[in-house]
């Protein structure tokens, strides 16, 4: 982040007139149908740029123009030395030539094509409630002697419509399991899903999941190992892709090596996994050890530990050869010696299976965190609760309006690479995380424009299950958006309106790539390109009440959501959005 602010200060202030630098994964990426070369100039100082290879030359494109500066890309076929020919007002110039890097950061080719959904198990769908009671056996009640003395309320059971609870978050169970998962499967095939990301199915202490007890084995209370495999072969045989939700910075108090330490103390050969401040302890007690946050159930793991570090690396690729797609990774940034971490977990995982995706759970723009020997991309909160759901808000443009939220897309689009904004792992809700119709007071219109803003980026739209039937849930207090899931009322419009978005992804060539170009920004009215060519769409979404009218390139266009034509100008109406597509007459 310091050297974009420093690079951004040179261009503004005109000391720096082009920039280019291959080994910048933002300057240097490679996508499936080539190699993604990107330059930075201040606005205006380029009128026409190519990219030159051997005797070939392609022509560049003005890309990104945002704060003073522009961004302009093209794309090279095959790799190999290259150079960069500028004409500017004063003059041709020719940069380079530049030697791209041996291991660019890579697409993975399946990533973006469609659209994702998050599961939360115990919340989703109870399709065997054999299986219910299990959960009381491991809940972590059964281990944290404070609680227990405490005399607070216990861990229990509840039928599919009782109401949040005071333990609705991590100790009151619904009986969702991987048996109802496997019975959904079809509808989340038929709703347009591509990707599912679990949210964690092992033995642990709670119905989120995060303190695990085993690593290796399915969670009783969800299913076990022959179940999970049938989920997986269905998912793949409809054509879903799934993510496993790992958490490598702690456990649970149930996990076998820390009940080995609570056991013989500095006489366990897990001493040194975790950080013990003082023994005999009792386990609940976090002024005992180091734990997450602080919350006693999850004692902090020793990742600078090696024995740690190979334990921890084996359990991921034991589930990538399993059979999972990827992994999506819990508060990687509180690992010790975490980026060292995560480099060695990419190369392991990947050596299991080369296609495997990695996301990391950090809510922030972190551009240092992708690329070839770190995560294929954060989930991107940073996109889809900083810019999608503020714009979706509809405040007064003075507040936030289209060039704000114009300008922070192109803002992270110059900052990550083409590689990245493909694979963008993108979201405004979540398990952590009040719903989107919650956030948006209710306002149906509201939640539809973000979702269709969402859709129109580029990388992978991940929807929280149950967003489409129109929930609320706000998560403060007593995080209202983990309620189970009413099939019962689940609004048809919005889940046909979301289904549209999945269809509009998997089908349109454009919003299956990673190319994102600036348009126009005015008031309510927020307006950009995704693709090249003859596949290009013009995508634009309007916050305010009343209608806007966009500018058209040349050519009639026909919106995407709607069927209608236009031709010089579209009217964009009052909350509302259009996906053009230039039309044939």
């Amino acid at each position: 982040m310091k050297r974009f602010q420093l690079l951004l200060a040179l261009v503004l202030s005109g000391a720096l007139a082009q920039l280019h630098d291959p080994q910048d994964p933002a300057q240097f990426s490679a996508l499936p149908e080539g190699y993604s070369v990107r330059f930075t100039a201040g606005a205006g100082e380029v009128r026409q740029a190519f990219l030159l290879q051997g005797d070939r030359a392609w022509p560049m494109a003005r890309q990104l123009s945002f704060s003073g500066r522009e961004v302009w890309r093209g794309l090279l076929p095959e790799k190999g030395p290259y150079r960069i020919r500028l004409r500017t007002p004063k003059g041709e110039r020719l940069l380079g030539p530049f030697t791209p890097p041996p291991n660019p950061f890579r697409a993975l080719a399946w990533v973006g094509k469609k659209g994702g959904y998050q599961i939360f198990p115990d919340r989703f769908q109870n399709g065997d409630p054999e299986n219910d009671a299990l959960a009381l056996q491991d809940d972590e009640y059964n281990l944290n002697v404070l609680w227990q003395a405490g005399g607070g309320p216990r861990p229990y059971l509840s039928r599919w419509q009782d109401p949040p609870g005071p333990l609705h978050c991590c100790h009151q169970y619904y009986g969702g399991d991987l048996q109802g998962l496997w019975d959904r499967l079809p509808y989340l095939a038929e709703l347009g899903v591509g990707l599912l990301y679990l949210n964690p199915i092992f033995r642990s202490g709670s119905a989120h999941g995060y303190d695990t007890h085993d690593y290796l084995q399915v969670a009783p209370r969800l299913g076990d190992e022959a179940l999970l495999r049938r989920v997986l072969d269905r998912a793949h045989a409809l054509g879903l892709r799934v993510l496993f939700d790992f958490v490598p910075n702690h456990t649970g108090l149930g996990f076998w090596a820390f009940q080995d330490v609570v056991r013989q103390g500095p006489a366990s050969p897990y001493w040194n996994w975790y950080f013990v401040k003082r023994y005999p302890f009792r386990p609940g007690d976090a002024g005992a050890y180091e734990a997450w946050w602080g919350v006693a159930s999850l004692p902090k793991l020793n990742t600078g530990n090696p024995e740690v570090r190979a334990y921890l690396l084996s359990v991921a690729e034991r589930w990538v050869r399993f059979g999972f797609d990827g992994l999506r990774v819990d508060v990687p940034e509180d690992l010790l010696e975490a980026k060292a971490f995560f480099r060695e977990l990419k190369a392991r995982v990947r050596a299991v299976n080369p296609e495997a995706y990695l996301v990391g759970e950090i809510w922030r723009r972190a551009p240092d965190w992708v690329g070839e020997g770190a995560f294929d991309s954060l989930m991107n909160y940073a996109l889809g609760r900083d810019v999608v759901l503020r714009y979706a808000q509809g405040l007064h443009p003075a507040l936030f309006g289209a060039p704000r939220a114009l300008t922070l897309l192109a803002e992270a689009y110059a900052l990550y690479p083409e590689a990245a904004a493909a694979m963008g792992f993108n979201l405004i809700s979540s398990h952590d995380t009040s719903r989107l119709l919650s956030d948006l007071g209710g306002d149906r219109a509201k939640a539809r424009l973000a979702w269709a803003l969402l859709f129109g980026l580029p990388g992978t739209p991940v929807v929280f299950q149950g967003e489409e039937c129109a929930l609320l849930g706000e998560k403060e207090p007593g995080d209202l958006q983990r309620r189970p899931i009413p099939w019962e009322a689940c609004d048809a419009g919005m889940q046909a309106f979301l289904q549209g978005l999945y269809r509009l992804k998997a089908e349109e060539a454009a919003l299956r790539g990673s190319y994102f170009a600036t348009y126009l920004a005015e008031g309510g009215l927020l307006s950009f390109f995704r693709g090249e060519g003859e596949e290009r769409l013009l995508l634009a979404f309007n916050n305010q009440k009343a209608p806007a009218s966009l500018p058209l390139p040349e050519g009639l266009w026909r919106d995407l959501l709607s069927g209608k034509a236009f031709q010089a100008r579209a009217e964009v109406p009052g909350m509302g959005a259009l996906y053009l597509k230039r039309a044939s007459r």
